[in-house]
């Protein structure tokens, strides 16, 4: 593992989603919430203070929502696998770390599936 990594997070983003394995629970809009880390080839020093050197964390955090509302899915784990696919082939990350939360439980805050895919 390289000590240097440089990574940018989006943190606590809300995904309005319609998602859940029983028919009823998909035909209304739920709020899901995700944590997206992304490792840059690149150091932030080697950047040179330019947006195009980077992950532009605004265009990644509009592709996941639009990806997420796109269709129901049954699995938060389908949608979490969708959405580092689309981080590492359309941003150019080399490592993306992943953390999606589903408030549904009675009596749980959420529950979570976490993922970590690339180098």
């Amino acid at each position: 593992m390289n000590v240097n990594t440089n990574e940018i997070w989006i943190r606590g983003m809300d995904l309005p989603v319609r998602i859940g394995v029983p028919d009823e629970e998909r035909a209304d809009w739920q709020v899901l919430s995700v944590d997206v880390g992304m490792e840059v080839a690149k150091s932030f020093e080697a950047m040179g203070d330019e947006i195009a050197k980077t992950i532009d964390y605004e265009a990644v955090a509009n592709r996941l929502k639009a990806l997420a509302a796109e269709r129901p899915r049954h699995l938060i784990e389908t949608l979490a696998a969708e959405m580092a696919a689309v981080v590492l082939r359309e941003f150019g990350a080399i490592r993306v770390t992943l953390e999606l939360r589903k408030r549904i439980l009675p009596g749980v805050d959420h529950v979570a599936v976490r993922l970590v895919r690339g180098a």
